[in-house]
């Protein structure tokens, strides 16, 4: 079959699917992933085809930093979403015979699968049903809320996020042909799989038939990548480096978070390994190395914690290497899963970015690595996730109702 992956975002929104991308290729599909150009060389050098997409996500980031009102905010989204559905439209009419796709662009895909005549399956990063066992991202688990209120607060979480598609989607459908009245919002979609593993947010059982948990999608590693050899020899000349990182967050604050970092780190008496991600994070000095991308399972288990922004991928990662971490979260997703690693016992109390100071940090990783509990708990969990397949849950869905 021809698959065409259609996700939006920045890295992490992305990474996941190159590892679904890939397990789908080596099945014998054909696959596609719809990316903005500015991630077309992380999917294109995992060996898949990259159809662009329209936008700048790392410039939505600092629009929404910069913006002076909310409403200016606003048309910085809406003018995001409207490029997003003609990239949508013109990827799909490339080829396709099945999409699958995030929760975000879901809406659109939902459209350009309904003009091709062929099938859309969600592929979602984050819980994105209304469940009364807790309230959806961005809110973070045990608000205290209540089953009733957990499930409100989700489904005005659904249609908010519903709106700011809902214009673009609109206009999506007219250019394609299809009728206005037709359904386009995706707590509409089935099948839904959740990339995520049950372990770490299992299923809930008000979940609507079709919508499950398949286990995480873990991203692939670049053809032909190596370490690169400052790395390496940082590894082996000391003790293991604790890893701090804020991904695509804090976009334009990379010099005073070096600064902050390398503080940081000298107070809690340690190495550190430090990418610069969106924000240009700069952070130098003894015991520190400044690294580019690198792939996070062959980095984190040389690691002794992850300190990250609590993104769903990142997430992911360290639980998968078994190390324990400190969440900073900054927004959307974050703060949920920062919450959901200290109920998991793998993790210290979220230090929310807003509150971020080099003693604050500094105190956080020396906690962290004091408790041997954490990394006790987290290397338990990290076997036991070892034995699901995430991606094989989604190609085994496909080869059993649409292939052949």
């Amino acid at each position: 079959m021809r698959i065409l992956i259609v996700t939006a975002g920045s890295r992490g929104d992305v990474a996941p699917f190159t590892g679904l991308g890939r397990r789908l290729r080596d099945a014998g599909h054909e696959v596609a992933v719809a990316a903005h150009p500015a991630l077309a060389a992380l999917v294109e050098g995992c060996g898949l085809e990259c159809r662009p997409l329209p936008g700048d996500p790392e410039g939505l980031i600092r629009g929404w930093s910069r913006a002076a009102s909310r409403e200016e905010a606003r048309a910085l989204t809406r003018a995001y979403a409207e490029g997003l559905a003609d990239g949508v439209a013109e990827a799909a009419e490339g080829g396709a015979d099945l999409l699958l796709t995030a929760f975000g662009p879901a809406p659109l895909s939902l459209a350009a699968g309904e003009a091709l005549r062929v099938p859309v399956i969600g592929t979602y990063l984050t819980p994105s049903f209304a469940t009364r066992r807790f309230p959806l991202p961005p809110a973070a688990p045990g608000a205290g809320l209540g089953p009733e209120g957990n499930l409100a607060a989700g489904r005005d979480v659904v249609a908010r996020a519903a709106g700011v598609f809902a214009g673009s989607a609109a206009r999506l459908r007219r250019r394609l042909g299809l009728p206005a009245e037709a359904p386009a919002q995706p707590d509409g979609l089935r099948p839904v799989f959740h990339g995520f593993s049950p372990l770490v947010v299992p299923r809930p059982g008000d979940w609507p038939s079709g919508v499950g948990v398949s286990g995480y999608w873990w991203p692939a590693r670049p053809d032909g990548w190596r370490p690169p050899a400052d790395l390496v020899g940082f590894l082996r000349a000391g003790p293991p480096p604790v890893f701090i990182g804020f991904g695509s967050m804090a976009a334009g604050e990379g010099e005073r978070l070096g600064a902050l970092v390398a503080t940081a780190v000298r107070r809690a008496g340690v190495r550190a390994v430090v990418p610069a991600g969106w924000g240009g994070l700069d952070a130098c000095g003894d015991g520190v190395l400044a690294v580019g991308d690198v792939p996070h399972d062959w980095l984190f288990p040389r690691t002794a914690a992850v300190v990250h922004h609590a993104g769903a991928g990142t997430t992911g990662a360290g639980l998968r290497a078994g190390v324990p971490a400190v969440p900073v979260p900054v927004m959307a997703d974050q703060p949920f899963w920062a919450a959901r690693l200290h109920r998991l016992g793998v993790a210290t109390p979220p230090l929310p970015f807003r509150d971020l100071t080099a003693e604050a940090l500094g105190a956080a990783i020396g906690a962290c690595l004091a408790e041997p509990a954490h990394r006790r708990r987290a290397a338990a969990l990290a076997r036991r996730m070892a034995a699901e397949d995430g991606a094989g849950a989604v190609l085994a869905r496909i080869g059993s109702r649409y292939a052949g």
